[in-house]
């Protein structure tokens, strides 16, 4: 293969090569390379471009740390934006995009928006887009939201499969380079139930080249035979391509395993990812470390790169980042680049190194190489368009000068080497702050918080045999806090490396000349924009972060977030450790939705409820429509009827005999103990201290902030038990509320709570013959009225079936609840239908349940809806003012007694036209009506009063009432003439619900 292919070494498949396409072009690469190996094998350097300026990027890393390389994978429904093409593993018929580019990614016009650099500074979207007016962003959003971001995703359905999995274990193992395989070994061999996981597709980490000796072998042999050792143990799992993304509480770990990316066609059923959700006694954070680099005017240049990169494109990859290169790097470990880049046969032409005293190991790989070694110098700028050209070499002294001495160096690649940043993310999730290493100038792991130990580089070891050291060590010692035998483990020799002792502290370099020096490559944050936050006063890391979005990007900073805080650091005069970090938090990459959902899409995102009576309504022509979580009868439509003809039958039925609609779906909740009825008291507004057994009453709950949360009934069963029901949307958030008040405020009441809801069947028969039917239906039931009053509750049989029947009503008509066993629901449904059948009983859906409670006045879901009082709905009158309840220190605030608040009134159409839920209540005509009154909440037409009618919550309304106003949509069409009445419309004296 030509470019930059280097024509031996390597741990790619030769024999196999694949064929891909990057921008609609043609290319070949090898069956073990990366997207971007390839891409630079293929001598693609040009691969994006900057999200603010639309600078043109090339590769700069080889793993999650790359800032530039991010690309548009697969079509149509399969489209993958802002993928990280240094971790995509190339496959046949691969097809990437390059991204945030128009009309090319060599010719970009958005590239003009380098000409307004001074105006795109840090900041400028705070001071730009709120002004002059704050009516001004109306005109800046479309155009800022078509230029945000960088790839573009899809509004088609994901048709990938995705799966979920829990897993425990002893010992969580996250990393696999040579701490994590060491210490995974020794927690196995001790009996240990071991994870590893690793994000990437071969283990080893910085022994995945074969530059590095282990063991007497290469260091990638080494670790695919021992994690292939691991496999083999029955109590080991090994995870490649999984990346821990997140340490949470109880040594609860996420993660996700990249299942079938890399093939080109998912196998049959096989998910696309899988997410696990892992539980371990002990972790071992073996995450390693990542390169940062030192900041120069130009450093953005495609062809600048870091220089472990640069090693591993050479080693693992057989890539050689250019034909000429030099390396810039203040430590001795990135002369391990300069050896392997000499022995994979890639001329390095200078090696620009700010230190004057260079340990001697180094200095002898750089002779070795035939590099000129240039002590005390640095790189001050670097020269090209889309490629790398030159760079300018001055002494470390003079580089901020303008009329400095500098040379200049043709080269097509850099390798740029600052000194590493150990990747501390999980460990700063799960535990205290980062700590400050002066020495290796790097933030290392903080005190932990959960029972974990970090080894390698990620707790600063930066030597291969003390990286094997550490991980046997932490791999035993977790094992043995497990309750295992920790094991001696043979530790491999490893060959000595140029590791040095401790970098020269150079972050940036400054220079006389022109040129943007990039601190965060993909956000496009410069030096200046980090010391501008300085001067306007962001100064903290949290400050800076937001302001100049460093470290913000798809990369989360991992390259740039520590020199951004040298840069701060250095602004205030104060030293890094007092600026400290941002937080941590996950998750450590990017992670798909989908991963994160698993199954739950589409039919199976919530579990689908059916009440026992769903197979009757079905067979009985009923609409069903989705409450909550329930499936519920809307309307029993017949032939040739419309939804309003049903819902207008069914509704005038009930009024002139007997409907029943199924209420399984109420929520339910068993209360019992001995505190029970003081539960109560607390959490409903109303007194409930002296309820008898065997009646209900109605309550209304509040939230801490003394606004309607819900309401229902509640029946007492006996002494110290009791039956809540609330609405069928609130059913989970009010078992949660109590549950949370009795651990936590009233831990001292002596009661239980637990949702009964699935038990019980719920039918509600209303309508003036409602009691004949169910005398006729119920065995041994004395239904008159002296017997069973209102709000009454009994229990009895129906059918030799034991049933509880409450008398009570939102429909304003004699009415009353059955609740049978669930699986009795369906035969105790026929029974009733059955006995009400000479009095002509028809089913009724949510639609005539929703006339019927409309007409009584009676507030449901779209009158609480998180902003009412109990006073705006008309329930002032029912709250205590002498005892203490859920939400009473907050209701008498001055906004919620405002005498301007919506209060809930009736409206009646005067022109027989429809009332929409939602519109405006408003007192003008034509096109400016003036400002909103109010609005509808709840709209129907009403069959007892042949006319339509709403709820609303309109200003002032009970003074209202009379008034002639007029309900207004001008969204959807619709200025209808109303008049405010009271909010009962029938049966306001209550005559026929207590009949």
């Amino acid at each position: 293969m030509s470019g930059h292919r280097l024509p031996r070494g390597g741990v790619i498949d030769r024999d196999r090569e694949i064929g891909f396409t990057f921008d609609g072009r043609r290319y070949r690469g090898y069956a073990g390379d990366s997207l971007a190996a390839a891409l630079l094998a293929n001598g693609v350097g040009l691969v994006g471009r900057s999200l603010k300026y639309h600078r043109p990027r090339g590769v700069v890393a080889a793993g999650a740390e790359e800032p530039n390389a991010l690309v548009t994978l697969g079509d149509g429904a399969r489209t993958e934006p802002n993928c990280n093409a240094a971790m995509v593993e190339l496959f046949d018929g691969l097809a990437a995009r390059s991204q945030n580019r128009w009309p090319s990614l060599a010719v970009d016009l958005m590239a003009a928006a380098g000409l307004a650099g001074p105006l795109l500074a840090a900041g400028f979207y705070y001071k730009t887009f709120m002004a002059p007016t704050r009516k001004a962003w109306m005109v800046y959003e479309r155009v800022i939201r078509r230029a945000a971001g960088l790839g573009a995703g899809t509004l088609l359905p994901d048709r990938d499969r995705y799966e979920a999995m829990n897993a425990f274990c002893d010992v969580l193992v996250v990393g696999a380079g040579p701490s994590g395989l060491m210490a995974a070994l020794a927690a196995a061999r001790a009996g240990a139930r071991v994870i590893l996981a690793d994000e990437h597709a071969v283990p080893g980490g910085a022994l995945a080249g074969a530059g590095v000796q282990v063991g007497g072998t290469t260091g990638h042999d080494w670790a695919g035979a021992t994690a292939a050792a691991l496999a083999a143990t029955p109590t080991a799992t090994v995870l490649p391509r999984t990346t821990v993304y997140g340490y949470y509480d109880d040594n609860t770990l996420g993660a996700v395993e990249r299942v079938t990316d890399h093939l080109p066609v998912p196998p049959d059923g096989a998910p696309r990812q899988r997410h696990w959700t892992i539980r371990a006694r002990r972790v071992v954070l073996a995450t390693g470390a990542v390169e940062r680099p030192i900041v120069f005017a130009g450093n953005d240049t495609p062809g600048v790169m870091l220089a472990d990169a640069a090693r591993t494109y050479a080693e693992r990859y057989a890539v050689a980042a250019g034909r000429r290169i030099a390396v810039f790097a203040n430590n001795d470990g990135a002369y391990r680049t300069v050896g392997a880049l000499a022995a994979a046969g890639v001329t390095v032409v200078a090696v620009v190194d700010p230190r004057t005293a260079i340990g001697a190991a180094a200095a002898a790989i750089a002779r070795a190489a035939g590099a000129e070694l240039l002590a005390g110098h640095v790189v001050a700028r670097a020269r090209g368009g889309r490629a790398l050209a030159t760079i300018e070499v001055a002494p470390l002294d003079a580089a901020s000068r303008a009329d400095g001495a500098v040379r200049r160096l043709a080269i097509d690649a850099l390798a740029v080497g600052g000194g590493w940043t150990p990747t501390i993310h999980l460990a700063s999730q799960a535990g205290g702050k980062p700590v400050w290493d002066e020495a290796l100038a790097a933030f290392l792991p903080g005190a932990p918080r959960q029972p974990w130990r970090a080894v390698g580089a990620c707790a600063g070891a930066l030597d291969t045999a003390a990286c094997l050291a550490a991980g046997a060590e932490a791999g035993s010692e977790a094992a043995r806090a497990c309750g295992r035998d920790g094991a001696d483990v043979p530790i491999p020799p490893a060959r000595p490396e140029p590791v040095g002792d401790r970098p020269h502290a150079l972050w940036h370099v400054p220079s006389g000349r022109r040129g943007k020096a990039f601190v965060d490559l993909q956000n496009d944050v410069t030096v200046e924009d980090v010391r501008l936050a300085h001067r306007e006063g962001f100064r903290s890391a949290e400050h800076l972060k937001r302001y100049t979005t460093l470290g913000m990007a798809t990369d989360q900073g991992k390259t740039s977030n520590v020199v951004g805080l040298a840069l701060m650091a250095a602004a205030r005069q104060v030293s890094i450790a007092e600026v400290g970090t941002t937080r941590y938090r996950p998750p450590y990459t990017p992670v798909v939705l989908g991963a994160l959902a698993g199954s739950a899409r589409g039919a199976a995102f919530r579990p689908t409820r059916r009440t026992p009576m769903h197979d009757w309504h079905v067979a009985h022509g009923a609409d069903m429509g989705a409450a909550g979580l329930w499936l519920r009868p809307l309307v029993y439509r017949r032939p040739g009827e419309t939804v309003e003809d049903g819902y207008i039958r069914e509704a005038r039925q009930v009024r002139a005999s007997v409907g029943m609609v199924d209420v399984s779906t109420l929520g339910k909740i068993d209360v019992q103990g001995p505190d029970a009825a003081e539960l109560l008291n607390r959490v409903y507004i109303n007194a409930w201290l002296k309820l008898p057994v065997g009646k209900a009453r109605y309550g209304v709950m509040l939230r801490e902030d003394g606004i309607v949360f819900d309401d229902g009934t509640t029946w007492r069963l006996g002494e110290t038990r009791y039956l809540m029901t609330t609405t069928t949307a609130n059913a989970a958030a009010v078992l949660a509320h109590l549950e949370f008040l009795l651990a936590t405020a009233w831990p001292d009441l002596r009661v239980a709570v637990t949702s009964i809801t699935e038990q019980w069947a719920g039918m509600a028969v209303a309508g003036p013959n409602s009691r004949a039917v169910l005398a006729a239906a119920l065995d041994d039931f004395d239904m008159a009225d002296a017997a069973f009053g209102f709000m009454a509750v009994r229990d009895g049989h129906l059918d030799g079936v034991p049933v509880l029947v409450t008398r009570l009503s939102f429909s304003g008509e004699l009415a009353y609840e059955v609740y049978a066993p669930a699986h009795h629901g369906d035969a105790a449904w026929r029974r009733i239908m059955a006995a009400g059948r000479d009095f002509g009983i028809v089913p009724y859906g949510t639609e005539a349940m929703g006339a019927l409670r409309i007409e009584k006045g009676h507030a449901s879901g779209p009158e609480i809806d998180g902003r009412t009082t109990a006073d705006d709905l008309g329930f002032g009158a029912m709250a205590s003012r002498t005892k203490a309840h859920v939400g009473r220190a907050m209701m008498d605030r001055d906004g919620l007694v405002d005498p301007r608040r919506g209060k809930l009134v009736g409206v009646v159409s005067l022109d027989g036209g429809p009332i929409r839920s939602g519109s405006h209540v408003v007192a003008g005509t034509g096109r400016s009506p003036g400002r909103s009154l109010g609005h509808v909440s709840s709209a129907t037409f009403s069959p007892a009063l042949d006319r339509h009618i709403a709820l609303a919550l309109v200003e002032g309304g009970r003074e209202r009432i009379g008034d002639r106003l007029y309900a207004t949509d001008p969204l959807r069409g619709g200025h209808v003439p109303v008049e405010i009445a009271a909010p009962c419309f029938f049966d306001p004296d209550g005559t026929r619900m207590h009949g």
